[in-house]
């Protein structure tokens, strides 16, 4: 089976509200953080370069399974400490990563901490590919 992807988006916000997929095969990818390759915290108490780091590492995982971002359907985001200047850098970030016409269904949860008090963010994400 061919899969299909349907993005319900009625606000162009984005994030679609919905991601609908029929057929492939789902790809579910842990919750990554601001490491480097070395295993060390990139820009302790910067959350654009974290972010950009996360996002660099979830573009290496999706290359290994075989996937890219326009492959991603969810995104979970959790943010130290949220404040609206924060959404606003971790906004700025995420569009150079996925289509802005198809974006994919998204969450971001401020919390109060990660498991390393050096992490700001924290993305989880899942693709579907054929």
């Amino acid at each position: 089976m061919a899969q299909k992807k349907e993005f319900i988006n009625p606000k162009p916000v984005g994030y679609s509200d919905a991601t609908v997929v029929r057929g492939g095969r789902t790809i579910y990818i842990s919750g990554q953080v601001p490491l480097n390759a070395a295993g060390a915290v990139v820009a302790k108490g910067d959350l654009k370069a974290q972010t950009i780091q996360v996002f660099e590492n979830i573009q290496r995982v999706l290359t290994q399974a075989g996937a890219t971002f326009a492959d991603v359907v969810k995104v979970n985001t959790y943010i130290v400490n949220c404040q609206p200047k924060d959404v606003a850098v971790f906004r700025e970030v995420r569009k150079s990563y996925f289509s802005t016409s198809q974006p994919p269904a998204s969450t971001l949860v401020g919390v109060t901490s990660l498991v390393d008090p050096d992490f700001l963010i924290e993305i989880e994400v899942v693709a579907v590919i054929q």
